[in-house]
């Protein structure tokens, strides 16, 4: 686990006395010497290890720990992993209690040091837009970069959508030996044009790595590559996609398809992505979703799904009123709150009951941001939640019990925004201790 040193609280102090706009005036001198810094103190461990870096707007976090699982099965106690879920290296694990899916350049190279150490030959990690921007990946080596798909976030804190994918399309450019691309994207061609020793493209009906012949299942989904099936606990279609990434990224070291198909089939959940915490009597569902796209992919798995359970599909009741509720905030900090009444929106074109609540508010007044999330649901062509199934509660906690408690047998409840994280963030830079599917799980055992 990580502890704040000596050096990051020299740094921090540093930092404060300086007055801001000249900080950001040196900033980019300033992160690029301090990366370089942090792989000289530590002996520039990524050289002695394939480095495989995961960006991307969505499945970042899935596809990491897709791709950590195969290579385990095949590289037995050789293999390191960083990202939002957590960090791991061989069989220790810890949570990600940072609020930063990429730790700060020190902290990142001794992660690297320690693999190293321990006898790791493979380190895959997620690379964020944020941490390219900061520098955090310079003096690591990337063996190989995966890009899984692009869509509009993080803008106010890069300046424009244009900076927000520049600073991906990076990764590529210092990785040049394997390169693994969703041919299906639209903005595939900023990525797959850099050269590289090695490409492969994935996709459902494009790429050297497709899927065919792609179902909804009762428990996941199900498709085909080259012959070789697939059963996946991992529901939507998105989902597809993250294993046909992890699945090229495996062909490229050398791993057949029938090697990695009980690994797929083998993982139940993945946590805080579309994480089923219950099934029936009505089901509950944990979800990161914090773009607009995610949460609308998220809303039509969980409807299609149900409207198969309607006509039969599977055990449960084949209720005529099942009602899909969600649970949904958005993050403070300014971030991105273009995305807030799209949310509101999306939640009124799919879901029968809303509940919105606290997410991270940091320093923003909270019910100012439920209000804006709540301004998209004018624009909603399906706007069909009334008053009384519109409720706004700020205690998360309350939230879901509500959500829970109201639930009947064959609804689902979907409570996104947070994942798998472990804290909330609150105002004056205070985090409490956090977790969606924790707190279901223990509610739901009170009433069972």
């Amino acid at each position: 686990m990580f502890k704040t040193g000596l050096l990051d609280k020299v740094l921090y102090r540093v930092k404060r006395m300086i007055p801001k706009p000249v900080f950001n005036f040196f900033a980019p001198t300033y992160h690029a010497g301090l990366a370089y810094a942090g792989a000289l103190f530590y002996g520039f461990p990524s050289r002695s290890m394939k480095v495989i870096g995961v960006t991307g707007t969505k499945g970042k976090s899935t596809t990491v720990f897709l791709i950590t699982k195969i290579l385990e099965a095949a590289y037995p106690r050789k293999v390191a992993a960083i990202g939002s879920l957590g960090f791991k290296i061989k069989d220790k694990e810890w949570p990600n209690t940072l609020k930063m899916t990429m730790p700060g350049r020190m902290k990142l190279q001794k992660f690297l040091k320690e693999a190293k150490d321990s006898g790791c030959e493979y380190v895959v990690m997620e690379v964020t837009s944020e941490g390219i921007a900061q520098k955090r990946h310079l003096g690591i080596s990337f063996d190989c970069a995966v890009f899984t798909n692009l869509h509009k976030e993080h803008i106010e804190s890069h300046g424009s959508f244009e900076n927000y994918y520049a600073a991906k399309r990076k990764l590529f450019e210092l990785t040049t030996n394997i390169h693994v691309i969703n041919a299906e994207d639209p903005h595939a061609n900023l990525f797959g044009d850099f050269s590289a020793k090695r490409k492969i493209f994935y996709g459902l009906t494009k790429g050297e790595m497709v899927a065919r012949d792609v179902k909804l299942r009762e428990n996941g989904m199900e498709f085909d590559v080259y012959g070789t099936k697939f059963n996946t606990y991992l529901a939507g279609e998105f989902n597809v996609f993250n294993c046909l990434a992890a699945l090229s990224v495996g062909a490229m070291y050398g791993i057949d398809l029938p090697t990695m198909k009980p690994v797929i089939e083998n993982i139940k959940m993945i946590p805080g992505r579309m994480e089923f915490v219950q099934k029936e009597p009505f089901t509950v569902v944990v979800d990161y979703a914090h773009t607009p796209q995610s949460l609308e992919l998220v809303y039509e798995t969980l409807r299609s799904q149900m409207f198969r359970l309607r006509r039969g599909f599977g055990g449960q009741a084949n209720a005529k009123n099942q009602k899909l509720v969600c649970v949904l905030g958005a993050a403070g900090g300014g971030r991105d709150k273009w995305k807030r009444p799209e949310f509101g929106r999306i939640a009124a074109e799919y879901c029968d009951e809303i509940i919105l609540t606290n997410e991270d508010p940091y320093d923003e007044n909270p019910e100012a941001i439920l209000e804006e999330i709540a301004s998209g649901f004018s624009s909603s062509s399906k706007f069909k939640v009334q008053s009384s199934k519109l409720l706004k509660i700020l205690d998360r906690r309350e939230a879901i019990v509500t959500a829970l408690t109201d639930a009947r047998e064959g609804d689902t409840v979907i409570i996104t925004g947070k994942g798998s994280e472990t804290s909330m963030a609150l105002a004056g830079g205070k985090k409490i201790p956090w977790s969606d599917a924790q707190i279901a799980r223990e509610l739901l055992q009170k009433t069972s």
